[in-house]
């Protein structure tokens, strides 16, 4: 049977021999144990106040969000791929506590702060390149290197064995959406005739992320010696301490921006701007996502229905 009516919005994420799978009301998370069979967990999701769903509010409340769910969709698909059986899942006590799942996001947003904020910048102010006098210039320097770094990081993981299987169900996350959006019936056979890349992916925001960060940065040495004229007279380590928090700052300025453009190109997808606009994120799928074999594309139909069933769209 086709998929027919007004399609949901569907978003995902590949975890550990599974895949998650996300609407508005419903999250549901689909992983293959070792006996083969498929462990699904089904969540109903907190319904949001009018507040954050205002355009440029909900892009800040949706990452913070995703990012949450998504740490605890890797924790809860680790725990039942490791298991054999649905007996071992009912014995075992492996699970992680509030406070585990808390230091895990907090270290995990620390690495990124380090990696690709931090360590760009201070690779930037090495080239002998003036942020206060050059901001456009070192902001697309700096942009330059956080991109060659997330390149490379990339490039690195993927030849991890259990990488490139998350890579894999990655793939079989983008093909059964983009089978779901196309209004055909979810079966392997025709989930096989679809790309692994998709406009709406994850990688694809963080490049347009990298591209908004450039302009907005840019601004930031400028507006500030408007303010205050006497800032570019601070000695050195002051005025720099004053430019690096202040990038801190606009991050969820620089997220929620970003979060619109995408909404925007999803939106206007066959326009030249919005092609354009996902392209860097679409070639940077090349490598985060891989042809999955049937075992993992069922998961991802799988993990769908669920999430389709309970919206009442099966």
């Amino acid at each position: 049977m086709k998929n027919t009516g007004k399609k949901l919005s569907i978003g995902g994420q590949a975890v550990i021999e599974g895949v998650m799978m996300k609407s508005e009301n419903y999250l549901a998370i689909s992983a293959r144990r070792e006996d083969g069979t498929i462990a699904s967990k089904l969540e109903k999701l907190k319904k949001k106040s009018r507040f954050w769903k205002l355009p440029f509010m909900r892009g800040i409340a949706n990452l913070i969000e995703i990012f949450v769910i998504g740490m605890k969709a890797l924790i809860w698909s680790g725990n039942e791929a490791a298991k054999e059986s649905e007996k071992d899942a009912k014995v075992s006590k492996n699970e992680f506590s509030s406070m585990e799942i808390f230091l895990l996001i907090f270290f995990s947003f620390g690495f990124a702060l380090v990696f690709f904020v931090a360590l760009p910048y201070a690779a930037t102010h090495f080239l002998g390149i003036i942020e206060e006098t050059k901001p456009i210039l070192f902001n697309l320097v700096d942009g330059l290197i956080k991109i060659i770094i997330f390149f490379v990081y990339l490039i690195s993981i993927s030849y991890l064995k259990d990488i490139r299987r998350v890579f894999q169900y990655h793939g079989a996350e983008h093909m059964a959406v983009h089978c779901y959006e196309s209004g055909l019936a979810l079966n392997v056979k025709n989930v096989k005739k679809f790309q692994t890349m998709h406009p709406r992916c994850g990688t694809a925001f963080l490049l347009i992320v990298l591209i908004v960060s450039i302009l907005i940065f840019a601004l930031i040495p400028s507006i500030l010696m408007q303010i205050f004229p006497g800032f570019i007279n601070l000695n050195f380590f002051a005025r720099k301490s004053i430019l690096f928090s202040l990038r801190i700052l606009f991050i969820p300025v620089v997220a929620s921006v970003s979060y619109e453009l995408l909404k925007l190109s999803a939106k206007y997808e066959k326009n030249i701007l919005s092609k354009m606009l996902v392209f860097p994120g679409m070639i940077f799928q090349l490598i985060t996502t891989k042809k999955p074999d049937n075992s993992q594309i069922e998961v991802a139909i799988y993990s769908l229905n669920q999430v389709l069933n309970k919206e009442g769209k099966n």
